[in-house]
């Protein structure tokens, strides 16, 4: 861990001393000043795609989106996920409470399990605890903090690296440019007993720039014994030195304490889906990401990016972890109640990235390189399985040692390149090209640290894709891609259970190919919209399966096991019904529809059941349903806005069996379900605004998930209908 800290703090000096070097002051140029970008108030959709050159990444026939964040739109408090992403087709979210303290992301048929399928980034820096052999994101932004949300799909993997389901980004709000010192504050109250303050200061004196906000939020949650108390720091701070170029430094912080009401078996959730008898039970993350951001401009056709971020914290919980059909009373045997279980991760990493983007001409065809190089190294410390108290209280305190604690370590180079080549006006290719090189190392013990444990493995690959896009008219273009992906074995699959387990050394990544065909653009205001058809190729998915030794004894193997696709259609419209009320820019209402249809299935994929392999063709991949539709009705009238807004998830599977039904809740099916949602947000008196909506207007009793370990086990129900009201100003 120091080490790594080192690397940080030597990546930042290096970053910094460039800055020193340059000259500020050039007495032969032409005086500049180089303003930020300005937000003009106005009534068209607030979603569109990413330009075909931001910064130092090319995204020209990528399938992307942009949403920009207010709270007229959605619960930004709460940060709820379905009114967030409302404008992302087949963004799938699983509702985990109404805390809104982790955001649980899955795209195209992947796992949305802490977005463990997704690159996670704000402001362009991985937050994934390790991406490559623990990329759950326990990192957790207050949405009121961002400014817009970016997201790529499966062809994000050559530019930003591994993951099937796309780089999402957040971009954080920054400080008023016209403004020494501004003032942002909202103070929120909800149901069971919601309080969030959130809090921001901004401006800008001559060459420094500066953003930072706190946000508490804390509230006793919907089912008993589901209290949280969630804490958010970020801070900005950024020097133009020069017309050419300049630098920040940056700090987030997310911490919070939440209990954990437990999972339910399917004949408790129909008898009282609120009911919970854990009351013991609690998780608390502690987050840190620093980072240093560096931007010059070489010449008049050359940008330089350079980033040094790191992840440092943990993650721990304290839990009587059993299934839903044992509850956790007084063991009249102990005279007390049960040992709990004490779970702790220790994460810390360093991830450093450089861009070059350079913009030339090969005759008559214009052309845009964009090529960089990446480090990390991230370490894990995992102990679990340690035997903790039998009391109440928030207590890491240990009774018995852990019977797992392991080191995991990764190191990751790879270098990318992509070039769009304008073949005339209209059309426009882009091939590109990633190569990976990943070292992973595992030591420790497991099984009540009897069992030794060691892992090096070492993987290099090349990746390969090309987009293509063509401006059909002004305001509308065809575009298309394929692209090589891969998902990283993570570092449970190479941590045998126990002794019976063994792991296959020539384990591959899983590996696959994306395809996107998509029709994008507006009609004026009266009209925007985006369709495509993808194809998702998922090879070599791992899992285990039973094998016979010579002396006719099973064990576990772990190895890849087959293959599936995901084959889909995303088709998000938005219309003016008052047909852009050209006479009017102060009024309008608008119908948007996010529609998704995802066939996400397995081919040739068979698991151990028993002393059985048991095929799984056909099946439908876990998590994922077939439907996915969000729509709304959007009313703007000069400082009044609104947004009533249905969702609808179709049944899905929480297994690769497909299991109907099981005693414990663990696994069945997540039956459909619907949720009406509605938001408003009033300015007046030019610096105040009034805002809040209803959260599961109808009271739908649902569910999106079942799930075998924590916050489980078993069926972790949604909220019923909430309610949130916020004042807030802005000097």
């Amino acid at each position: 861990m120091k080490n790594i800290k080192l690397r940080f703090l030597f990546a930042l000096g290096c970053i910094w001393s460039s800055v020193e070097a340059q000259e500020i002051d050039e007495p032969d140029s032409i005086s500049t000043k180089i303003l930020d970008a300005v937000t003009v108030k106005g009534f068209h959709d607030k979603k569109q795609a990413l330009p075909d050159i931001l910064g130092a990444n090319i995204f020209a026939g990528k399938k992307t989106e942009t949403v920009d964040l207010d709270n007229g739109g959605a619960n930004l408090v709460q940060n709820v996920g379905r009114m967030v992403f409302a404008k992302m087709p087949g963004v799938n979210l699983w509702d985990m409470d109404g805390a809104g303290t982790q955001m649980n992301i899955g795209t195209r048929g992947t796992d949305a399990h802490r977005s463990i399928e997704m690159n996670m980034r704000q402001n362009g820096y991985n937050t994934n605890s390790d991406i490559f052999g623990y990329p759950e994101n326990h990192y957790q932004v207050p949405m009121q903090g961002v400014k817009q949300v970016q997201l790529v799909r499966g062809s994000a993997a050559l530019q930003f690296g591994s993951q099937y389901g796309g780089m999402m980004n957040y971009v954080m709000k920054e400080g008023d440019s016209t403004k020494v010192f501004s003032l942002e504050s909202e103070q929120t109250l909800g149901s069971n007993s919601l309080f969030n303050s959130y809090n921001a200061v901004g401006g800008t004196k001559g060459k420094v720039s500066y953003y930072a906000y706190y946000d508490n939020r804390h509230g006793d949650g919907w089912r008993p014994n589901s209290a949280f108390n969630y804490d958010a720091w970020y801070a900005n701070v950024k020097y133009r030195f020069s017309n050419k170029g300049s630098v920040a430094l940056q700090f987030s912080r997310m911490d919070y304490r939440q209990q954990i009401a437990g999972g339910l078996t399917d004949a408790q959730y129909k008898d009282n889906a609120r009911q919970s008898d854990r009351s013991r039970n609690y998780f608390s993350p502690i987050i840190n990401v620093p980072a240093v951001t560096f931007n010059y401009k070489l010449s008049p056709s050359t940008s330089l990016e350079l980033t040094a971020s790191g992840v440092w914290g943990e993650r721990s919980s304290i839990q009587f972890i059993n299934p839903a059909t044992v509850k956790d009373t007084f063991n009249t045997d102990i005279g007390s109640f049960n040992p709990r279980q004490i779970d702790r991760d220790f994460y810390g990493s360093v991830t450093t990235e450089a861009r070059l983007l350079h913009e030339y001409s090969l005759g008559q065809v214009k052309s845009v390189l964009s090529a960089g190089v990446r480090y990390f190294n991230g370490t894990t410390r995992r102990r679990q399985k340690g035997t903790g108290t039998t009391g109440s209280d928030f207590d890491f305190t240990l009774v018995a040692p852990y019977g797992t604690d392991l080191t995991f370590s990764t190191i990751n180079y790879a270098a990318f390149a992509e070039n769009v080549y304008y073949l005339n006006k209209k059309l426009s290719v882009t091939p590109g090209f990633r190569y990976e090189v990943i070292k992973s190392d595992l030591t420790g013990v497991i099984n009540n640290a009897t069992f030794p444990v060691c892992y090096t493995g070492k993987r290099n690959f090349p990746l390969f894709g090309t987009g293509l896009q063509y401006q059909l008219t002004n305001e509308t273009q065809l575009y298309g891609n394929v692209s090589q992906a891969y998902r990283p074995y993570l570092y449970a699959y190479i941590t045998p259970a126990d002794q019976l387990g063994i792991v296959d050394p020539n384990l591959k990544d899983s590996r696959g190919y994306d395809i996107d065909v998509g029709y994008r653009g507006s009609i004026g205001n009266l009209l925007n919209f985006d369709i495509n058809g993808y194809y998702l190729f998922y090879g070599d998915r791992i899992g285990k399966v039973t094998m016979q030794r010579s002396g006719n004894t099973s064990y576990l193997f772990t190895t890849n096991v087959g293959n599936s696709e995901i084959k889909g259609l995303e088709m998000y419209l938005n219309f003016s019904l008052l047909g852009g009320m050209k006479n009017n820019t102060n009024t309008d209402l608008r119908l948007f529809n996010s529609l998704a249809y995802t066939n996400a299935r397995y081919l040739d994929v068979t698991i151990a059941s028993g002393n059985q392999e048991v095929s799984l063709n056909g099946n439908h991949v876990e998590n994922v349903p077939d439907w996915l539709e969000r729509a709304g009705l959007e009313f703007t009238h000069k400082s009044f806005s609104s947004t009533i807004q249905v969702s609808y998830v179709s049944e899905q599977f929480n297994d690769a069996n497909n299991t109907e039904f099981s005693e414990s809740g663990i696994v069945g099916v997540i039956p459909s379900y619907t949720v009406i949602d509605w938001a408003f947000n009033l300015g007046f008196l030019d610096k105040y605004h009034f805002s809040g909506g209803v959260n599961n207007v109808a009271d739908a009793r649902y569910f999106s998930r079942r799930i075998q370990m924590y916050p489980g086990p078993g069926i972790l129900p949604a909220n019923s209908r909430t309610f949130y009201l916020t004042l807030g100003c802005k000097f």
